[in-house]
């Protein structure tokens, strides 16, 4: 019995005297706080987390910090929400053979692209499946720091529909990804993505072809995103001009993952129609830059003017949901400072934007009773930054520290 007294001594003084059990108490303290896109910021505010979790937040002079929890003086310093990219692509070179990879390499790769800039979630937009799920479950284990993720895993594409300049690199990389030759055939693979992880579905409804945009029959659309809806899964769309974007609303796809750089300004009926049948808008205007670098600057500055920011500022302007998306490792710029003036530019304010990083998205994917805001019972997701967005867009880009479950895993420093 003495023995027994002994070991359970023991045991207790090592989780409690040893500090096991408040080691994840984190406190930041004395920071401009955005709850949320909606609510007024909290000036000289604290927040409090324990388990991941946030115990208490508003004014530093109501919060007792525990003399156990990490501080981060938060003195100059602006808090948000952790943020949502909800384009990226897991397929840089730094990610593919992840089970090649130590932890430190993928670490590195995923805070370059991801994590430095603020990302506690983001949403995967093409990749090789068993690649993204081997990484994602070396995040969730803790060996490796990054975002969370959600996939779509392979995309798809009509027959004869492999993207152009997706070609060349599945050919080097060795990735088979199949077109889809029937309706049949798409609704197994389908089952088979989200049987083996996938979180949404993503199909190319417009695919750049050499000689134009190859269009995906309406009748495997509905198929395809049926099934997903049947799966309780959504479905993301490419569509690259407004005959994709007619395809993609007669198949009751559920997100544009793209502005279109050709097919000119949205009318206003086609923002109505978009807005009834609930559909979401990843702008990605960086990409458009990205796309353009052999075309004189005055020509690009032409299209993003009269083409791309107006059907952004329609669909924003007439009440559509925006969620921040950049096309992150199809394109190699990681910084996300353009995206945020590209943005402004195109009229929205800053408290669209900031709902685009993180109120929309939550409540897009089903995670907003606990995600997306800062207050007590939410996810511990957080972003600190050295700027306020409110004066400035770009601010957005500037962080501090990217907190994800009450652990930080970038810090600037």
């Amino acid at each position: 019995m003495r023995i027994r007294s002994f070991f359970l001594f023991l045991l207790l003084w090592m989780l409690f005297g040893c500090g096991v059990g408040r080691s994840s108490d984190l406190a930041i303290v004395g920071a401009k706080i955005y709850l949320s896109p909606t609510e007024p910021a909290i000036e000289k505010g604290s927040i409090l987390v324990h388990d991941g979790r946030i115990v208490a937040v508003g004014s530093s002079a109501a919060i007792k910090v525990p003399s156990s929890a990490t501080v981060i003086d938060g003195k100059g310093l602006v808090v948000t929400a952790g943020f949502w990219n909800s384009h990226v692509h897991i397929l840089t070179p730094g990610l593919l053979h992840a089970e090649r990879l130590s932890s430190q390499q993928i670490t590195s790769q995923l805070e370059e692209m991801l994590t430095r800039w603020g990302f506690t979630t983001v949403f995967d937009l093409a990749s090789v499946l068993n690649n993204t799920t081997l990484i994602r479950r070396r995040i969730e284990s803790g060996e490796v720091k990054g975002p969370r993720i959600l996939t779509v895993g392979e995309p798809f594409w009509t027959k004869g529909g492999t993207p152009i300049y997706v070609k060349g690199f599945l050919e080097a990389n060795q990735i088979n990804i199949p077109e889809v030759e029937s309706s049949a055939q798409g609704i197994e693979r389908v089952r088979q993505e989200i049987r083996d992880g996938a979180d949404a579905i993503k199909i190319w409804t417009g695919s750049p072809e050499r000689d134009g945009i190859l269009i995906t029959p309406l009748d495997l659309a509905k198929a395809l995103v049926a099934e997903a809806h049947r799966e309780g899964k959504p479905v993301f769309a490419h569509p690259s001009n407004q005959e994709g974007i007619e395809v993609a609303l007669q198949s009751g796809v559920d997100i544009l993952a793209h502005t279109t750089a050709s097919g000119g300004p949205w009318s206003s009926s086609l923002v109505e129609r978009l807005k009834t049948a609930r559909v979401a808008l990843i702008p990605t205007l960086t990409l458009w830059h990205a796309e353009s670098k052999n075309e004189p600057p005055d020509e690009f500055e032409k299209g993003m003017n009269t083409v791309v920011l107006p059907q952004l500022r329609a669909y924003s302007a007439g009440g559509g949901q925006i969620l921040f998306g950049t096309d992150v490792g199809y394109i190699e710029q990681f910084d996300t400072s353009e995206e945020f003036k590209w943005m402004s530019r195109a009229g929205m304010s800053f408290q669209q934007i900031l709902a685009s990083l993180t109120t929309n998205p939550a409540q897009r994917f089903g995670y907003s009773t606990h995600r997306g805001r800062i207050a007590k019972g939410m996810d511990a997701d957080l972003v600190v930054l050295r700027g306020d967005p409110e004066h400035d867009a770009t601010a957005f880009s500037k962080v501090r520290y990217t907190i994800l479950s009450g652990q930080i895993i970038y810090s600037s420093q």
